[in-house]
């Protein structure tokens, strides 16, 4: 049995709320769309096309013409081999390995579709960079340097490129083509900011601090800070952080805490992804410690709406879904493989690849734009 993290179930939990669902129910979604307000977006962010599913765009159907003669490849980032292995998603062949700058995190498509950049934010220097990737070709061209490139977004509009310096506290806002930096946002109170997304009207983005047990709302258009929500209270316990010394040794579920009117985790958080619901109004967020999904509400930055514990809990790593739906793309983190999963049955087929993969991406992907990290496409 292979051990995979956690964030698998999370990503199949997204998945089916956003790409998996029935022929009838994306028509129903369509026929509801024609009685829905429209959504007033940012300036230079395309239209929402169904104001109950942002996600409308990126059917199986729906590859741009700008990836249609992009090679099928899955790209996975080695942090400690400081390499990317490129696999073949026909064939599962490992068909080019290239090296790149230095802790190589994720690799991640462009606003226009047309560069995955490889973000390589050399942990502890200063020589952090971005190597980019031809889909065309999948072959590498020049990094550019760039300070703690962690990860990779882009403003709705595409106008801007959101380098996330997680050792910094920073998120530094680019010019998309030279990386240029233009302004930045410190984030302080958000530890391992790392992971987004982004509202459906564009105007603010949900940052996960993996380091806090927290979530950083930004205000997109005014360029500050909003607040910040902790997602597990109990996250600094010095009792609790000495359990998890080792993944092995978590706290289990508290239950009815009357003094706080709720039943909590005594556990330190440590959110990684986050991803929005189709109608815009909840943000899904994956917890690598608490084994489960936060559900918050984005506008009001309210109290956690709900936790979904995963049984047995786990622990998978960064992944992505093949445009035809067919298979979930993992990475392996702690084992040097990569999974390939059967969204039907199940099956598992492994490929071995360099150390420590982290962010791969799984391309072409379908739909119009990309709003960054591995592929959160619209």
């Amino acid at each position: 049995m292979i051990r995979v993290r956690f964030l698998a179930t999370a990503i199949a939990v997204l998945v089916s709320c956003t790409l998996g669902g029935p022929i009838a129910a994306q028509t129903a979604s369509q026929t509801t769309s024609q009685t829905a307000a429209p959504i007033v977006t940012v300036p230079g962010m395309p239209p929402v096309i169904d104001p109950t599913n942002l996600y409308s765009e990126i059917g199986a159907d729906r590859l741009s013409p700008a990836v249609r003669y992009d090679l099928p490849r899955v790209y996975v980032p080695n942090r400690r081999s400081n390499t990317v292995t490129v696999i073949d998603q026909a064939t599962l062949a490992v068909v080019d390995t290239f090296r790149v700058g230095r802790n190589p995190q994720h690799v991640v498509p462009s606003w226009d579709l047309r560069t995955l950049w490889v973000a390589n934010n050399a942990e502890g220097r200063t020589d952090g960079s971005l190597t980019p990737i031809d889909p065309l070709t999948g072959k590498p061209g020049a990094a550019i340097p760039v300070d703690d490139p962690y990860n990779v977004y882009f403003t709705p509009s595409g106008r801007r490129a959101i380098i996330v310096a997680e050792e910094l506290r920073r998120l530094d806002f680019r010019y998309p083509q030279t990386m240029k930096l233009d302004y930045s946002i410190a984030v302080p109170k958000c530890g391992g900011v790392n992971h987004a997304d982004f509202s459906i009207d564009g105007s603010y983005a949900l940052f996960t601090c993996e380091f806090d047990g927290a979530v950083t709302k930004i205000d997109l258009v005014n360029r500050a800070v909003i607040g910040t929500l902790v997602l597990t209270p109990y996250y600094a316990r010095p009792d609790v952080v000495a359990h998890l010394a080792t993944f092995e040794k978590k706290p289990a579920l508290v239950l009815n805490r009357p003094e706080l009117g709720e039943s909590v985790y005594a556990a330190r958080g440590m959110p990684q992804d986050i991803r929005i619901s189709p109608d815009g109004k909840l943000f899904f967020v994956a917890d690598m410690l608490a084994d489960g999904v936060h559900v918050v509400d984005g506008t009001s930055l309210r109290q956690v709406v709900q936790t979904w514990p995963i049984p047995d809990g786990g622990s998978p790593d960064m992944g992505n879904v093949s445009a035809d739906g067919r298979y979930l793309w993992l990475s392996g983190r702690f084992d040097d493989v990569v999974y390939r999963i059967d969204t039907t049955s199940g099956a598992v087929d492994k490929i071995k690849v360099g150390r420590e993969p982290h962010g791969l991406t799984v391309w072409p992907q379908p739909g119009r734009y990309s709003l960054g990290h591995t592929g959160n496409l619209r």
